[in-house]
This record gives structure tokens, sequence and C-alpha cells, in this order.
């Protein structure tokens, strides 16, 4: 079941705690979530990765392509879609509404 979030936000932060370029795991509902700021853009997406089970939050950051790779293996996910660059893995879920 596809779960629609567009109209569902939770503020987890202000905007200008948010490091460019980086990633910050914030727990939404009991949910561990992956913030990143990108220039004036915010993206969420789960914080665990598919493949390792280990927290993407702690991976960098590649603001030129938009992903955040897995600290453990070196899979990137994309932070618009949640999609891997590794077809072995899962996606991960978009996160409900962040407001920062």
């Amino acid at each position: 079941e596809v779960v629609d979030w567009s109209d569902v936000m939770t503020t987890v932060c202000k905007f200008d705690d948010l490091v460019d370029g980086a990633a910050a795991c914030h727990v939404i509902d009991g949910v561990a979530v992956a913030v990143v700021r990108i220039g004036d853009n915010v993206h969420a997406i789960d914080d665990v990765c598919s493949h390792a089970n280990v927290s993407l939050s702690e991976g960098d950051v590649w603001p030129d392509a938009c992903t955040l790779e897995c600290p453990k293996h070196g899979s990137a996910f994309s932070l618009t879609s949640g999609e891997p660059d590794t077809p072995s893995d899962s996606p991960r879920a978009g996160a409900p509404g962040v407001d920062c």
C-alpha cells in the first residue's frame, strides 16, 4: 500500500540547524529519518540502509548527485526517490513531510 504523505508535515528542527551538505538523523513517530540539507532544499528518507541495516545519516552526502551514501557498503540512495544505485538494494521510503 502506498501512503500519500504530501499533506502531512512534521517539524523536526530549524532550517538553520541543518548543515549544508550533511545528513542528520531525526526520529519521527519512532522512525529514524535521515534529513539532508543541500543548499535551500531539505530531503528526508528512511535512515536505515536496506542492505546493511546501518544508519545512512552517518554516510556521505553527494550534493551534485543528490544522494546519500551508505557508510558500510557505499551504495548511494537518491534523496528524491529513495532508489539505490545498486539494484540489489531496496529503495528507502521517503519520510512523511518534513518541515524544518
